[in-house]
């Protein structure tokens, strides 16, 4: 099938990470799960553009540089942060990270864009938790259902968040909203302890997405659909440089492959509700080789579609 034109608005953090390895060994990349989304998307082809919120610093510099590099539009807006946000990730042996924050969140009143309507508004993370900036951004993807499909990836971090009880609520508003779901095991098993995370997806899928996909890392992932499927796919064996990005370069994979099939736009909405398993089993084994080559190379670095052509 021919490529699909059109645009994605990843709406959400872009911030530093700033990598301490195991052996003392520190680097710094451009992060932030919703500004991976966008460099995920970009790197696949797709005209993907950021609204962000950074700061006229040297390392709000080097994400508009790292984003531009792989063709990533930063949306400008009419205020900014004071600093730019920094995520100081923690490898372990087995390169998990875990993560601690200097951060802000807010979105800017007004900010320049392209005129046509969005195939696919994207957002997720600390940005649709954070305040002040989570309001504005509730507002904005109810504001943008008319005409966009809307994804999610909660990618929960505890640090920011509070307790699951305070976190719950607006996770769930949040899915209630969108047509397509990413989440991990990890995350539901923080925010809803003791539940199976094919239970919670299935849940979710009959209260409002069309789909919802539940990452199990090494494992694979496991999708629920609104109308009924479900399945699992396998993830490809490789050897882990670190884990970090990784989901993100998965989601970025699944609205590539929904966008390839022509099922984003809120005038798919109907199509993308009856999607076939056999449909969505294709594009996850596609978002299980982007997640295997993007753990297998330090940061988050997700593949280009000529890489993954090359595989």
């Amino acid at each position: 099938m021919s490529p699909v034109p059109g645009r994605a608005l990843v709406v959400g953090e872009a911030l530093v990470d700033v990598v301490r390895r195991p052996d003392g060994s520190v680097s710094e990349h451009v992060g932030g799960s919703p500004a991976n989304v966008a460099l995920g998307l970009a790197r696949l082809g797709r005209h993907a553009e950021l609204l962000t919120w950074t700061g006229p610093d040297a390392y709000g510099a080097l994400v508009n540089r790292h984003l531009d590099a792989s063709g990533v539009r930063v949306l400008r807006g009419a205020e900014s942060a004071i600093s730019t946000s920094i995520a100081t990730a923690l490898l372990d042996e087995e390169g998990v990270a875990t993560y601690d924050f200097d951060l802000e969140w807010n979105l800017p009143s007004t900010w320049e864009e392209s005129a046509e309507p969005p195939l696919v508004l994207h957002t997720g993370s600390i940005a649709a938790v954070l305040e002040p900036g989570a309001q504005k951004v509730a507002r904005l993807v109810a504001d943008r259902r008319a005409t966009s499909t809307i994804t999610y990836d909660p990618n929960l971090r505890p640090a920011l968040m509070g307790s699951p009880e305070q976190a719950l609520p607006v996770v769930e508003a949040l899915v209630l909203q969108s047509d397509v779901v990413k989440v991990s095991d990890e995350d539901l098993a923080w925010l809803l302890p003791g539940i199976a995370p094919a239970e919670i997806a299935e849940e979710w899928t009959r209260r409002g997405p069309s789909l919802v996909v539940v990452t199990h890392g090494g494992k694979g992932a496991f999708a629920s659909t609104n109308s009924g499927a479900r399945l699992m796919v396998a993830a490809p064996t490789v050897k882990v440089a670190d884990t970090v990005g990784a989901g993100d370069s998965f989601m970025s994979g699944l609205i590539d492959g929904l966008w390839s099939a022509g099922l984003l736009g809120a005038e798919r909405r109907d199509a993308l509700h009856d999607v076939t398993p056999e449909t969505v089993g294709a594009i996850l084994e596609r978002c299980a080789r982007i997640a295997a080559i993007t753990v297998s190379r330090p940061g988050a670095n997700p593949p280009t579609s000529a890489e993954l052509d090359e595989g």
